[in-house]
Order: C-alpha cells, then structure tokens, then sequence
C-alpha cells in the first residue's frame, strides 16, 4: 500500500527527468525503510530465493511440499499464492513479487509465525528496482533463462544483469553456509557461481537418470530409488529437480523428499487438469507466456489432437515474441483459436492480429471474448482431444487501459463452460 503511494507521488509530482536521475538512490532508500520498518525480519528466518525465467512459482511450491513433508514449518511468495504457517491466500497483484513493505511485512509475519523457511520468487523486474535489497538469503536458487521482459529492461544482457544482481547482493548477506544452487544445463549458470559464497551446487539432468516422461506424469531414479511424479512435461522434470537439490543441501532424508513428490497432485495454473465427470477429452490451463515455456507445454501434448487458446500476453511489452507464438501455435495445434488476454492500453486487436501474422498455413479463429473463446475450444473437443488454455494461469484479472481489471479465472470459467457442455448440474 505505502509502495502504491509513494509511487503516485513519483508520477505526478517528480518530473520524470529528475525522478531518472535519482531512481537508483529512491528504490534504495524504500527498500531500506521497507526492512527498518519491519526489523530487518529476514536475519531471523532461513530465506530460499528462486530465480530463473520460468519454473520459479513451480519450484517455489515443490521446495514447500518437501519442507512441510520433512515436518518444518513454511511460508512462501510467488506468483500464484503467499503463505505463512497454515494460512494461504491467492496473490492477486498482477505482480509476481509485490512491493518492498510487502515483503518485509510477510517476512515478519512469517518470524512471528515461528515458520522454519521463507520460499520467495524473486523476478527480474523486482531485481530492477530493488525489491531484494535488505532480504538476507540463505539458499539463492536459479533455474533457467531464455529472453523475457527485453522491452522493459532494454536488452537480453540487462535482463540478465538484473537477475545477476541478485546473486550479488547475496555476497552481502550476513547468514552463514550461503548457497548458490544452478541449473547448469543452462548456458548462463557459470555466470551466477562467480560470487563468492560458501557453497556453489550444480544440478542436471543426468543426476535423475534413467527418467520417462509420460504423457500423463513423470518418473525417474534418484540414489537407485524410482519416483513418480503426477506433474508434467521435462520442465517439471528440471523444477522437481532443483527441489531435490535444495531439499538434500537442506538434509532432508530421500524418503521425505519422494514421498512430498509423489503426493503433490497439481500446481495451480501450471499444466493444471479441469477434470469433471463423464469428460473424455483434457482439458489444461497453464502461464506460459513466453515461445520457449509454450512450446514445451504444447510438447507435452505431442500424443492427442490439440485445441489451443492463446492471446498475444501483456499489451506494451515484449512485442517481438507475439509472431512466434504464433509460428509455434501453427507447429503443434489442430484448431488455433486467439483470444484476448491482457491488452492494458494497446489495442487488443491488434495484439492478436500480430499473434496471427506467425501463422502461415492454418486458419486461425479469432474470438476476443476469452470466455467465448474457452466455450467454443471446449464445445470443439472429441474424445481423447486436449483444450490448452495458455498464457493467464492463475493471473486473476484481465488488464484493460488505465489499469482497469476484470476479475478472472481461466480454469474456474473452464469449469463453469464444461459443466454446461457435459450437462452437469452445480
């Protein structure tokens, strides 16, 4: 709330020229007021950061449900939810990491709380203006990256940088045995172990041989034991494996750690089920918002003939990606139907006529109303069929112009038009 405040008082009142100039100084000086405010709350609590461009909300969960199997006490913050002890509450800020004050109050609510372990997702624009500043890590996890955000940070290299940033900060951290966990099947994961911390921890996807992916599901071998995942798809795979990882330097027994795996049914919005009685054709809605995470997913699905519903993602940003979407949408669906989805202040339509521009050798349906575009892709389906429905996941408003938001729920409208083509009563 105060964040929301003072930065109204910043874009009406401080020119912008003089607000650039001091930017750096101001996001500093709010982060350090964040955590003088709250008592420097993460000196006392255990704090796991994960970072990456996608799998961070995944394997902030999959890292909790380890925890909480090995019986500690947790608290978490990422895209889809926050968490402290047995309280959970949906994150409804169109924000993967909220504000400074935010986070130093959860974090002290956490301490309060007598949780074990902080699980936070840090984000590259949350890095860019300084939200991890003044939170002391104990474990800094990164798990992949691929181009994302270019616009609002100007390059792939600044994006990079700011993630980097991070795993500076962490050097200053005052908490002992700090830990630097990668994914170093990644080509940038050298760049996050040059900091000088206790401990540098690399995993891969040799550690989990042999592994089957499933069209439904995941198995693989750990120290000679087989576990089952009901996740899905080799990204699931990775974020599983960056929990194992964290939860063995945690020295959690192997028994703990398959036991948590196995049991977690589904994440939301991530390739998450609707399933309801009498449906012989899947249903999915998943974030994946970027060519890279959509393509895997549509990968996953490679078995069944797939209905796809996607819009162009956020209005203003990242506009070079919309055509490849596109391209990757022709690849792996049957029927493509563009929707949309958070325009903010750009025009909706075009947004999807750019989507359309990557499409060459099908006929795309174009239907801006999102609901109607989730009804017709479900009414479409026959048995053994798949409905993807990308690009929202948990998200739960729809952005229009002027920050105006509809509230929203594509898996909860998925529900709602299923019911009624299967005939089901409430």
């Amino acid at each position: 709330m105060l964040d929301s405040f003072l930065g109204k008082i910043r874009r009406y009142i401080i020119p912008k020229k003089v607000f650039s100039f001091f930017q750096p100084a101001y996001h500093k000086t709010l982060s350090f007021m964040a955590a003088l405010l709250y008592r420097f709350p993460s000196k006392k609590i255990n704090v796991i950061a994960v970072i990456g461009t996608k799998g961070k909300s995944s394997t902030v969960e999959i890292i909790n449900s380890i925890l909480e199997e090995a019986g500690y006490r947790t608290a978490l913050s990422n895209t889809i939810r926050f968490k402290v002890g047995d309280t959970s509450w949906n994150n409804l800020y169109k924000m993967s990491m909220p504000g400074r004050f935010f986070a130093q109050k959860l974090l002290r609510s956490a301490v309060k709380d007598k949780c074990d372990y902080m699980i936070m997702e840090i984000t590259s624009q949350g890095a860019l203006f300084y939200r991890h500043r003044f939170i002391e890590l104990n474990t800094l996890v990164f798990t992949n990256i691929s181009p994302e955000h270019i616009e609002a940070h100007g390059s792939y290299e600044n994006y990079l940088s700011s993630k980097l940033s991070v795993a500076k900060n962490m050097v200053n951290s005052t908490k002992n045995n700090r830990t630097i966990i990668v994914n170093s099947d990644d080509k940038e994961s050298n760049k996050f172990t040059n900091y000088p911390v206790e401990n540098k921890i690399s995993f891969n996807i040799c550690d989990i041989e042999p592994y089957i992916i499933k069209d439904v599901g995941l198995e693989f071998t750990l120290n000679g034991k087989t576990i089952q995942s009901k996740l899905s798809g080799l990204f699931n795979l990775y974020n599983i494996l960056a929990s194992i990882t964290v939860a063995q330097n945690e020295g959690i027994s192997l028994e703990k750690i398959s036991s948590a795996i196995e049991k977690l049914e589904t994440i939301p919005g991530r390739v998450e089920k609707i399933k309801l009685d009498k449906q012989d054709f899947g249903v999915i809605v998943d974030y994946a918002h970027t060519p890279d995470s959509l393509e895997k997913l549509y990968q996953v699905f490679r078995s069944s003939e797939n209905i796809c519903v996607l819009g162009g993602t956020g209005g203003g940003r990242d506009t070079w990606k919309r055509g490849e979407m596109g391209r990757i949408a022709e690849k792996y669906c049957d029927q493509i139907i563009l929707t949309n989805e958070d325009p903010y202040d750009e025009d909706p339509d075009k947004i999807v006529r750019d989507v359309a521009a990557g499409i060459k050798s099908k006929k795309p349906m174009i239907i801006m109303d999102r609901r109607e575009a989730i009804k017709y892709a479900v009414t479409q389906a026959k048995t053994g069929d798949s409905v993807l429905i990308t690009g929202k996941g948990t998200d739960p408003y729809i952005m229009g112009p002027n920050d105006t938001k509809i509230p929203w729920s594509d898996a909860n409208i998925a529900r709602e038009e299923l019911l009624k083509v299967l005939n089901i009563e409430k």
